[in-house]
């Protein structure tokens, strides 16, 4: 591409006039925009260290009460994006949420999307619309856009996990808002809808119509989800072992912004994703290894971390532990992208 004309080429008085009129020439920024072949990008490859994190998650559970924090996060922010932004990738908004024994976050609902993965602790759980649904390691549970939601721990010691929402991209389109309701009453029996759609192929009977948007199931058990990828592992000797969760009404993604799924990396194997247009990240279940990106230096990770990369790239990971599997859950912009034609 040859090279246009830069906005110090225009006099002086003429940018004025168009500054005076909220008007921007094109042909200086048209590259910056619209660059050849890649887009920029500023999603950076990142690791949150979580056992750096932990202690400072907790010491906010001691210098901010519940009633004062509402929700009680540490936001992980991509710093290509901004740190106040709040973004981990462009449209994914991610934090890590504390809620100690005997509290609970009040009900309320709100537009974007939101998931929720559970990175440790026992005895909470997430009422949605009416359905408690349990909260265990590695665990999603949905709070699709405008659904009343809270969350109670009657466990012990304290339960952490990461929220994963649309809020940036909700945000930009100026529908973000968020409304306060009444302590739900819990209506539905808890995993109801677990059980419900619990049996792969089969679905209930449901004598309405509804929302086929969002998914009909709120609770993911990673205990079915890593199952699931062990026995892929005793039919398939290589390749990536990877799982898309899904709504199981109509095989669509959980939102129609954000893409979940999961990977398991055999012992010792060192594996390259299948280069995509759309940032992506990782939550490490269970192992331990290394991410590089495009060839650069690779980042070592732990159980509990979580990662992001960007998108248009090389991505390699490595299971370091030539004894046992690793498991991460991924969140990315695939349905976004899919949907806009750009994937």
């Amino acid at each position: 591409m040859h090279q246009l004309g830069t906005l110090e080429d225009l006099p002086q008085e003429y940018r004025d006039q168009l500054t005076q009129k909220n008007l921007v020439p094109l042909w200086p920024n048209m590259r910056a925009v619209l660059p050849p072949r890649v887009p920029t990008r500023k999603t950076g490859t990142l690791c949150w260290d979580y056992q750096t994190i932990r202690p400072l998650l907790l010491e906010a559970g001691q210098l901010t009460p519940m009633e004062k924090a509402e929700r009680r996060v540490l936001v992980l922010a991509n710093p290509g994006h901004g740190l106040s932004n709040m973004q981990a990738t462009p449209s994914i908004y991610m934090g890590l949420q504390l809620i100690l024994p005997g509290e609970t976050a009040p009900n309320h609902r709100h537009t974007p999307n939101a998931v929720r993965i559970i990175v440790e602790g026992e005895g909470a759980f997430t009422t949605v619309d009416g359905e408690p649904c349990r909260m265990e390691r590695g665990d999603l549970i949905l709070t699709p856009a405008g659904k009343w939601h809270e969350h109670h721990h009657e466990g012990e010691g304290p339960i952490v996990w990461l929220d994963v929402l649309d809020l940036p991209l909700i945000y930009q389109l100026e529908g973000s808002w968020a409304m306060e309701g009444q302590p739900q009453v819990p209506s539905l029996a808890r995993d109801k809808s677990f059980a419900d759609y619990s049996a792969a192929g089969v679905v209930p009977n449901i004598n309405f119509e509804r929302d086929t948007q969002t998914a009909p199931m709120l609770r993911y058990p990673w205990q079915k989800t890593r199952a699931c990828l062990v026995e892929m592992a005793t039919h398939y000797a290589e390749g990536l072992l990877r799982i898309s969760y899904v709504n199981p009404e109509n095989g669509k993604s959980l939102f129609p912004s954000i893409g979940f799924g999961a990977i398991m990396l055999r012992p010792g194997e060192v594996i390259s994703l299948p280069r995509r247009t759309t940032p992506c990240i990782f939550h490490v279940v269970e192992g331990q290894g290394s991410l590089s990106v495009d060839q650069g230096t690779a980042l070592q990770w732990v159980e509990k971390d979580t990662l992001s990369a960007p998108g248009y790239s090389d991505i390699t990971f490595s299971n370091t532990n030539s004894e046992a599997p690793a498991f991460l859950i991924t969140a990315d912009e695939s349905p976004l992208h899919q949907y806009l034609g750009i994937y």
